[in-house]
């Protein structure tokens, strides 16, 4: 095997973000750029002899070259094998999955999850560690300390292109690439967490559902898993053909971009149950008969009733939830008797938890749920917790949510999100705000009175990392809150995502529409921060 060494020269914008390096395709398409990033990931590995490397990606438009790119590197820099999803797929949940089941020394996840695809649009890269999960800052810290000074990468550019669409094992001097069928596994590991028999029953009573997958990754494991092994009539899904460019659409499952999903969803003959999920399958959008179940009031209703699931019937450890996600889940815990905890966002926080037996669920209000059976959060998981709860209780979604709502209260949750805002104009949001630490606790807005303000910092349980600047709490002394940070998760710009949340036990009060019953908070959050002044917005891009 002949291994050519290329000079190359950095590149100063290559540091990961919340779930790796995102930018547009034609960034990545520049000469060397993919394989600096990639090369900088193996150089802060200690790569043992017969490691194997699981690559796979969501099948947006650069996904295949990329794939392709890999594979040569990987055979460069001593990795003896690679496990590729057939026609390079992985959902991010199912490639957690490969990681863990082949015992694989990690995994690199070709997605930018949410966002848009195609020439124009965007691409991304991370790097999963060997429990399945998202890198730690401190590897991803150090891979981009590597890429700020790499002067050249390895790659095996003799090895033939791979056959991605067919399962089987391509072999050059002792180096192999295997593809492999990534679904099969994910679905037998569904099933061998849920009821399938009784979700059967369920929908062979006459029970409908509607799956969205946006013609993203999760197409081929909903016709397996909802179709093949459940029985649901075909045209239960909808966009279920993987698509380069997402159909031309945004890949997000909420109300603004899962349109086609919510007219179903809201319409005459509106099925029992919908769902979505997003472009790498590890968000989800869950719907009732006209009812929209927030993401916070998902997890905590799933805490709730996780005995009547079979992977769950013992109980949970514990749970977690990102800083921004609602308090929900916490009351769930406290009745339960078990931790909960608060961590930044990103899915890489709940890992050490999971790993030291912590926590068996967590989750963030961005549309994301999951459990200890990955290390990342997982759409179709979700998905079939629902089904089963609803197969085991005969209830409706709604009817579920109201009654949680009557024993827990109500966190009253939205979050407004303002995409694409000029950088230095988000920056100035967040100043304006820190200006005013000191003097913003006792002042009173309206019915509000601030309590406290800060800036949420978290030290890990577990290896007493600290991770600071997590976003900018504004905490109320009636319990209600809103708290504004920057995502790190688009490709331009900035997002700034601004959370709102007001808790309430009058069951007079838990009926009314979440941006009603969150007005006067809506215009106290804009007073404080001078959103509107400092960029422009009126109105948020997407409102959740």
């Amino acid at each position: 095997m002949l291994i050519q060494t290329v000079a190359t020269q950095p590149f100063p914008d290559q540091k990961p973000g919340t779930s790796g390096l995102r930018k547009k395709v034609r960034v990545f398409q520049q000469a060397h750029y993919l394989e600096n990033f990639v090369q900088s990931i193996f150089d802060t590995l200690e790569i043992p002899a017969d490691a194997i490397l699981t690559v796979g990606g969501d099948g947006r438009f650069y996904n295949k070259e990329a794939i392709q790119v890999i594979i040569k590197m990987a055979a460069a820099n001593g990795f003896a094998k690679v496990l590729v999803g057939q026609n390079g797929i992985l959902s991010t949940p199912a490639a957690s999955n490969i990681i863990r089941k082949y015992g694989t020394f990690g995994g690199i996840i070709l997605s930018a999850s949410h966002n848009p695809g195609g020439p124009d649009d965007d691409f991304g890269i991370k790097y999963n560690t060997g429990n399945g999960g998202p890198a730690p800052e401190k590897i991803t810290d150090a891979i981009f300390a590597n890429s700020r000074q790499i002067s050249q990468y390895k790659i095996v550019d003799e090895l033939p292109e791979v056959d991605l669409s067919s399962i089987g094992i391509t072999t050059l001097d002792g180096f192999e690439v295997e593809v492999i069928d990534s679904v099969s596994d994910y679905a037998d590991l569904m099933q061998s967490m849920f009821d399938f028999a009784a979700i059967k029953r369920w929908l062979a009573a006459g029970h409908t559902i509607k799956f969205d997958a946006m013609h993203a990754v999760t197409g081929p494991y909903a016709k397996e898993v909802f179709v093949n092994r459940l029985g649901a009539p075909v045209d239960s899904l909808m966009n279920c053909e993987v698509s380069e460019n997402f159909g031309g659409g945004h890949p997000d499952p909420n109300l603004t971009y899962a349109e086609d999903l919510v007219k179903v969803a809201y319409g005459a003959q509106a099925p029992d149950f919908s769902a979505a999920s997003d472009g790498d399958g590890d968000r989800n959008m869950i719907l009732g008969s006209r009812f929209f179940v927030t993401p916070s009031d998902s997890l905590a209703l799933i805490a709730a009733n996780a005995k009547l699931i079979p992977a769950y019937a013992q109980g949970l450890s514990g749970v977690a939830r990102s800083m921004p996600t609602s308090g929900a889940v916490d009351r769930v815990a406290a009745k339960l008797g078990i931790a909960c905890y608060e961590t930044p966002t990103g899915w890489k926080f709940f890992g050490n938890l999971m790993d030291a037996g912590k926590v068996t669920l967590c989750g963030e209000e961005s549309f994301g749920t999951g459990s200890d059976h990955v290390r990342e959060k997982d759409g179709l998981w979700a998905v079939l917790c629902w089904l089963n709860l609803l197969a085991a209780t005969g209830e409706s979604v709604e009817s579920l949510v109201r009654k949680h709502w009557q024993q827990y209260g109500r966190n009253v949750y939205s979050r407004h999100d303002y995409e694409t805002v000029p950088t230095a104009h988000a920056q100035a949001v967040i100043n304006h705000i820190k200006q005013q630490f000191a003097s913003l606790p006792g002042q009173v807005f309206g019915s509000y009175t601030v309590n406290t303000v800060d800036d949420f910092s978290y030290t890990d349980p577990i290896d007493a990392s600290v991770s600071s600047g997590q976003g900018l709490r504004i905490l109320f002394v009636c319990g209600s809150r809103v708290v504004i940070r920057l995502s790190g998760t688009g490709t331009e710009g900035a997002t700034i995502r601004v959370y709102l949340e007001a808790y309430t036990e009058d069951p007079a009060q838990q009926h009314l529409d979440a941006q009603d019953a969150l007005a006067e908070l809506i215009t106290v959050s804009n007073q404080i921060s001078q959103l509107p002044q400092l960029t422009g917005r009126q109105q948020p891009t997407v409102i959740t």
